[in-house]
């Protein structure tokens, strides 16, 4: 989740705008049983330099959702979280879902795995895999652990020097100014040895490690974010000026490394992907570049001033910058390292111009996106009342009516691509008008030569934006899809080299 207020206070000030796992024994459960066969594997997307792609080599423009549960046990079915909210975000054009585990849940005892914990998040992503969306699978953490007030880390895993937990100001203040929550960190980072002598960050790849066998068989799992928003530590003020901090990013890189030459260890098939330090999401930029295939980029963007209270308008304006820098900082790190990106969080506001700006620029980027968040779910780590960030504010009710947020729809259901039999050139909605365009090269993204004839790309067309209906103009195919399908499906035609759409209302 985002550092806003307090972050801004502390930014401003400095001019900014592996070792193999050990072994280790899991709970015996029935739900655990036959899930690690390779046998069972699941057709995967996978990134391929700045794309993501399906299994049929279709580039992929992800639209999504955060689904994290931060409360025991941790588990969004807890919270009401289920097939009718699958079949809602389907229906809107949503695409992804990033679903938080918590290492807590996922390893209660050093070594010891619970099963049934992960059975209860699997049975969520094959609700989600019913309704054809992917899962982002999310090392959820946010000030460490609860004795910080957050959620993370097992207790087991808490290494804070009998320093008092204070003073107690909740998220994010704690980060600046809570000195045992910044030692636990710094001890992780060190890689310190725990219970049974075993370093810290062991334990957190060998449970990673069981985590992908267990998720190997299930379908639509996109990936595996690696840790939510690292935090430097006693490091932090490092980070906080405009050439980042290449000396934490060293650390942060080995543990990244870690922790994939482990999943890699009993799965080479699914996404992994890597996040920056927590500083990246306000201008700060990464030297972190981890070594492997299938790797993702999963970044963060949220603008400092957008709840301040200086109205839509100065928010719009006070935003543009700053995220211009994000985006700039992302543009860079992709170009250099050649992993696929994902804007993984942004959002948490009710501000509807700060939602809109950062959906169109995710379009200009050519680039997916899952918002913060779809529920407020008594989040411990967030700034505000929990409403702020919810889409749908009761996930035990039905997605609808009252229970939606229906501004942050209007915001963040729009016309996108959804799979491209080519590499797409340009999207964009306009919202005035509501003309929905996009263009795109028959040429493969992921390898030499071009998509046949016939071959088949997919764009969601939400009834949202059109509710009366549309008329489609393609150029090089022609429409196979029903009159006002709420996804239109366009066929390419013979030797043509590009496409191009327009969709408009009736």
């Amino acid at each position: 989740m985002r550092l806003t207020t307090l972050l801004l206070t502390a930014v401003l000030g400095t001019g900014l705008l592996a070792a193999p796992p050990p072994a280790a024994t899991a709970r015996p459960t029935a739900a655990s049983a036959g899930t690690t066969s390779r046998a069972v594997d699941a057709p995967r997307a996978r990134p391929h330099g700045r794309w993501l792609l399906d299994p049929r080599g279709r580039v992929l423009v992800l639209h999504g959702l955060n689904m994290v549960y931060k409360r025991a046990p941790y588990a969004p079915d807890a919270e009401g979280f289920g097939r009718d909210d699958a079949r809602f975000l389907a229906r809107n054009g949503f695409t992804t879902v990033r679903l938080g585990l918590v290492w807590k849940a996922v390893e209660p005892g050093p070594g010891e795995y619970d099963d049934a914990y992960l059975a209860r998040i699997r049975r969520t992503t094959q609700h989600l895999a019913h309704e054809g969306i992917w899962t982002l699978l999310d090392f959820h953490q946010d000030l460490f652990n609860e004795r910080f007030q957050g959620e993370g880390a097992p207790d087991w895993a808490v290494q804070d020097d009998a320093l008092p937990a204070a003073p107690r100001a909740g998220f994010p203040a704690n980060y600046f100014g809570m000195p045992a929550l910044n030692r636990a960190f710094d001890h992780f980072w060190a890689d310190d040895p725990g219970p049974g002598g075993v370093g810290l960050q062991d334990r957190y790849a060998a449970a990673w490690a069981h985590v992908a066998s267990y998720f190997a068989g299930t379908p639509r799992v996109l990936g595996l974010d690696v840790f939510n928003e690292p935090w430097p530590g006693s490091q932090w003020e490092q980070c906080t000026n405009p050439a980042g901090c290449p000396v934490f990013d060293a650390t942060l890189e080995s543990f990244t490394q870690r922790v994939i030459d482990a999943v890699r260890a009993v799965d080479r098939r699914t996404a992994v992907f890597y996040e920056p330090q927590v500083l990246f999401n306000s201008g700060s930029p990464t030297y972190v570049r981890p070594r492997g295939r299938r790797l993702g980029f999963s970044f963060h963007d949220y603008c400092l001033t957008a709840d301040a209270g200086a109205g839509e308008s100065g928010v719009q304006q006070a935003c543009g910058q700053a995220d211009d820098l994000v985006w700039s900082n992302a543009a860079a790190h992709v170009d250099a390292s050649g992993d696929a990106p994902l804007l993984t969080e942004f959002g948490a506001t009710d501000q509807s111009a700060t939602l809109t700006a950062m959906v169109d620029r995710a379009a200009e980027h050519r680039t997916g996106w899952q918002y913060w968040a779809y529920c407020g779910c008594d989040d411990p780590t967030t700034t505000g009342p929990g409403a702020t960030q919810a889409l749908v504010l009761d996930p035990a009710k039905p997605p609808r009516g009252a229970n939606v947020d229906h501004s942050k729809m209007r915001a963040i259901v729009v016309p996108h691509p959804l799979a491209v039999a080519g590499t797409p050139a340009s999207y964009h909605f306009d919202r005035d008008n509501r003309v929905f365009e996009a263009a795109w090269s028959t040429a493969r993204a992921g390898g030499p030569g071009r998509f046949a004839a016939a071959s088949r790309t997919r764009i969601a067309v939400p009834r949202l934006v059109y509710p009366r209906g549309y008329d489609v103009r393609v150029t090089g195919g022609r429409v196979v899809s029903g009159p006002d399908a709420r996804t239109l499906v366009v066929s390419q035609a013979a030797g043509t080299r590009e496409v191009r759409v327009v969709v408009r209302p009736h």
